[in-house]
């Protein structure tokens, strides 16, 4: 790399040397923040994953891992959670770090100040909701010694585990954040396998090796290999697609029906001319996308929200749809259709033979209709689907297939932050949504559906005593089989009620040179970089 930060250009002081074992990736949208407490966003997450490291974390396979924390134990009622702490752990250099700036070792105090500044209220965190009502209201966060670490819970959930994998979980020290205040965003100190260097933001951020990374390879060799990662701001996809094509971006990812079929031919392989330089590969990804049904009598201003009420119409739309061809037609075969309820493919609790959900049945949504009143639709009032216009293709094609067995669906445009807002209020009768996970727990889905649950997550206001009941017992089961079962009765009742329409269960498009090896494929789409190569 030279002095030029695409468009930024870095005074000597700040340039990154010329070398082929930098890596360089694009975000569309731009990083808000670099401080862990505000990693919602994906862009956000995987440069807070370069320099930040939790107790725990997930490996390929999504099982909980050490990190920071060599073992733990849990105690047999569930509520205590004791982590015994690596002692090479050490924080990057920094100004706050008195008197030389050097990054000083990590101790338990630390995990302590870190998950409560978490909790702070003076300053409230979007990462805050991951222990609230969760943790004792006294002494959830214990420091036993330098090495010794101990959480404490109101009561059982199974899934925190995996909920500490998060990158909102990451440690922080408290010079650094005293240090920079509400700067911090912009000054991130951490353990991760790179430091900090530079952020200009909407333009460039890089970060460099820690020389003093704690993690090795399973040859002894250390992490991370790279010399730099180096992200850019190019916010039209399109654009970066050609820069990527030019060799200037090492990674890309997403697809966009602009350049979908110049990346993918229709059965889902790459184009043969981009085979010699380029890898593509996908995955399953924790992402459920569907169409949502506010599921009440009526909307706020007391109006009827129509057929959608009907059970039975629901299940005819869930009939009624190819999503096989769908996924063919406009997605080139990225994605799994959404025929085993709403958790997705990439759990382990997963089943899509003890699940059975919706297939392509014309005819049987026909007889549904039948039943509910309107044979082939006759009589029945036309149907509003809000969507926003990333969505259009999609939404266009299910409304084609809903007419041909009598069901008129129109759709009404709508602006992203207008859409949500209207889902948040319970104005969208019926809307396009998608759910991704927040964690590698079913519970992450589950919850969309819990009655005592506000919007979000409950956005179709869908409310069951026997599935409320499934969910309440589930978070107190320690026998992971039994809790699976439990899981998977919750998503038999989601398909019986039918409160969405199933669409597809995502997977991960990442493409990338053919000199770049160790790019991970993990269903909750991280980039991890820690143990990522570059050949000359």
């Amino acid at each position: 790399m030279s002095g030029i930060l695409f468009g930024l250009r870095c005074s000597e002081s700040v340039a990154v040397p010329e070398t082929r074992k930098s890596f360089r990736y694009n975000q569309h949208n731009p990083i808000t923040s670099l401080d862990p407490a505000f990693a919602r966003t994906q862009n956000n997450i995987w440069a807070i994953d370069c320099l930040f490291n939790g107790l725990v974390q997930l490996d390929q396979q999504l099982l909980v891992q050490p990190c920071i924390a060599k073992h733990w134990t849990i105690s047999s009622d569930g509520l205590t959670y004791r982590f015994h702490l690596r002692t090479d752990v050490y924080f990057h250099p920094d100004p706050s770090f008195k008197p030389d700036g050097q990054g000083r070792r990590l101790v338990a105090s630390d995990v302590v100040y870190s998950f409560e500044r978490l909790m702070d209220e003076q300053w409230p965190k979007p990462g805050s909701w991951i222990f609230k009502g969760r943790v004792a209201k006294d002494s959830a966060f214990i420091a036993e010694n330098d090495s010794v670490f101990v959480l404490r819970l109101s009561q059982p959930f199974q899934p925190m585990l995996q909920i500490l994998t998060m990158q909102y979980a990451s440690i922080v020290p408290e010079e650094a954040c005293s240090y920079w205040g509400r700067e911090f965003r912009r000054h991130p100190v951490g353990t991760g396998p790179f430091r900090f260097r530079i952020w200009a933001e909407n333009q460039a951020l890089v970060v460099l090796k820690n020389d003093r990374y704690f993690e090795k390879d399973s040859n002894g060799r250390a992490l991370p290999y790279l010399d730099a990662v180096h992200v850019s701001f190019i916010t039209d996809r399109k654009t970066a697609f050609l820069a990527f094509k030019q060799g200037k971006l090492d990674y890309f990812f997403g697809l966009e029906s602009a350049y979908i079929h110049e990346l993918l031919r229709a059965d889902g392989q790459i184009q043969p001319e981009l085979s010699n330089e380029i890898q593509f590969t996908k995955n399953p990804y924790l992402n459920t996308e569907y169409l949502g049904v506010r599921m009440a009598d009526h909307d706020q201003r007391g109006q009827s929200l129509g057929p959608l009420q009907m059970k039975k119409i629901r299940q005819a739309l869930n009939y009624g749809i190819d999503r096989g061809q769908m996924l063919r037609t406009l997605r080139n075969q990225v994605g799994r259709p959404a025929t085993a309820g709403f958790v997705p493919k990439g759990l382990p609790s997963f089943s899509d033979e003890l699940v059975k959900g919706y297939d392509y049945q014309p005819g049987k949504a026909m007889e549904l209709l039948a039943e509910a009143g309107y044979p082939k639709g006759k009589g029945l009032a036309p149907i509003t689907l809000l969507c926003n216009n990333e969505y259009l293709d999609i939404c266009t094609f299910l409304t084609r297939q809903w007419e041909d067995i009598g069901i008129k669906v129109t759709i009404e445009l709508q602006e992203t932050a207008l859409l949500r807002e209207r889902m948040r209020n319970g104005q969208a009768p019926f809307f396009r949504a998608s759910w991704i996970a927040d964690y590698p727990d079913a519970e992450s889905f589950l919850t969309c559906f819990y009655s005592k649950n506000p919007t979000p997550p409950n956005y179709t206001h869908f409310s069951n005593p026997e599935f409320d009941r499934l969910y309440e017992e589930s978070l107190q089961e320690t026998d992971q089989a039994v809790r699976f079962s439990l899981y998977r009765q919750m998503d038999q009742i989601l398909v019986e009620e039918a409160p969405v329409v199933f669409l597809f269960y995502d997977e991960t498009a990442q493409f990338y040179r053919k000199n770049v090896h160790g790019i991970s494929a993990n269903a909750i789409n991280l980039l991890s970089l820690k143990k990522v190569r570059k050949e000359d």
